[in-house]
C-alpha cells in the first residue's frame, strides 16, 4: 500500500501487556455483562472462540446494573504508551496510518449525512494478553473487535501474525482490512445499524440472532472495500497498489466461517455462523471495493 509519510491517527492508547488484569462474564467479576441478553457481538471473525458480548443498548441506558456496575477501561492520554511496547513499532505506525486513512474516507463520505466524523472517530487501543474494554472483557483470543459503548477498537498485538502465520493471509492490505472492518461497525454505530441489529437480535431466535450477525459483520466487511476504493494519499492517488486487494481477499476467504469450522471440527454449521462463510465474505469485501459507493453495503 501507498501511505509513504502520511501522517498517523492521533486516536490511540496502548494499553500495554495484560494491563486490564482478570477479567470474567457476569458473576462476581464486577461486570454487568453476564444479567445482559447476548446481542451484537464484534469481532473480526475467529470461529470457535470467545465471543466479546455487546450489550449495547442496555449498558448506554442503564449505565449497569445494580451494584455491579462496570468499570471502564484503562484511562491513558489520546496517543499515549501506557503499558509500553506492546506492538511492534512499524506495526503501529502502519496501522495508525491506516486508521487515519479511515478518517479522511469516511470523513468526506459521511459529511453529505451531517456526521462530523473527526469529532466522533473510534479509538484503537493496542493491548496484549488481557485488557478492558467498554464491553467487557478484552482477550487474546477474540481477535480484534469494535465495541460500541466506548467507541474503541480493540486490537491485540499479536494478531497480524496469527493472520499472516496460521490463516495464511499476510500482506499490508490484508492487515489494513482488519483495521476497516472494525472501523466499518464504528460507521454502523455513527448511522444506527448496531441499534437495528440489537433489536431484532432481541426478538429473535438464536438461529435468527445468528442470522442477523452475519449481516452485521458482511455490511462491516463491504465498508471495509469502501475505505479501500476511496482512500487516497496526499497526491490524490489511490493507496492501493497492484496485488493489494488480492491480499485482502485471501484474508477474507481465510477467515470465513465454514472454512473455520472445516478446519477446527471438520463439519459445517451454516446455522451457526456468525460472520459469514468465505465467499460472502469475499464478495461483500469485493462488492465495496468495485463501487465505492457506501450504498451498496445493504444491511
Amino acid at each position: 500500500m501507498r501511505f509513504g509519510d502520511e501522517r498517523e491517527s492521533s486516536n490511540w492508547v496502548d494499553d500495554g501487556r495484560g494491563s486490564g488484569g482478570g477479567f470474567g462474564f457476569g458473576g462476581g467479576g464486577g461486570s454487568p455483562l453476564g444479567c445482559l441478553i447476548p446481542l451484537v457481538a464484534s469481532r473480526f471473525g475467529l470461529g470457535g472462540v470467545i465471543v466479546v458480548v455487546i450489550g449495547y443498548f442496555l449498558l448506554s441506558s442503564l449505565g449497569g446494573l445494580g451494584g455491579g456496575t462496570q468499570s471502564g477501561p484503562p484511562q491513558a492520554q489520546v496517543g499515549s504508551q501506557q503499558g509500553g511496547g506492546s506492538v511492534d513499532p512499524a506495526t503501529k505506525h502502519f496501522t495508525l496510518q491506516v486508521l487515519a486513512s479511515t478518517e479522511d474516507t469516511w470523513g468526506k463520505l459521511l459529511q453529505g449525512q451531517g456526521i462530523n466524523y473527526a469529532a466522533k472517530a473510534p479509538k484503537l487501543h493496542f493491548y496484549s494478553e488481557g485488557d478492558q474494554s467498554g464491553c467487557g472483557a478484552a482477550q487474546s483470543a477474540m481477535g480484534p473487535f469494535y465495541c460500541p459503548n466506548d467507541n474503541g477498537i480493540y486490537l491485540d498485538a499479536e494478531f497480524f501474525n496469527e493472520l499472516s502465520r496460521r490463516f495464511q493471509a499476510p500482506g499490508d492490505f490484508a492487515q489494513a482490512y482488519v483495521v476497516a472492518h472494525e472501523v466499518g461497525h464504528h460507521v454502523q454505530d455513527l448511522l444506527g445499524t448496531l441499534d437495528t441489529a440489537h433489536n431484532a437480535q432481541a426478538r429473535a431466535s438464536e438461529t435468527q440472532g445468528n442470522a442477523i450477525q452475519v449481516k452485521v459483520e458482511l455490511q462491516a466487511d463491504c465498508y471495509a472495500g469502501v475505505w479501500a476504493a476511496n482512500a487516497k494519499d496526499p497526491q490524490g492517488r489511490s493507496v492501493m497498489e497492484p496485488g493489494d486487494f488480492e491480499e485482502g481477499m485471501r484474508a477474507a476467504e481465510a477467515i470465513g466461517d465454514d472454512t473455520l469450522q472445516r478446519q477446527a471440527q471438520g463439519t459445517v454449521v451454516p446455522d451457526s455462523f456468525t460472520h459469514g462463510s468465505s465467499a460472502q465474505r469475499m464478495e461483500a469485501l469485493q462488492r465495496g471495493f468495485k463501487s465505492g459507493d457506501p450504498k451498496v453495503c445493504t444491511f
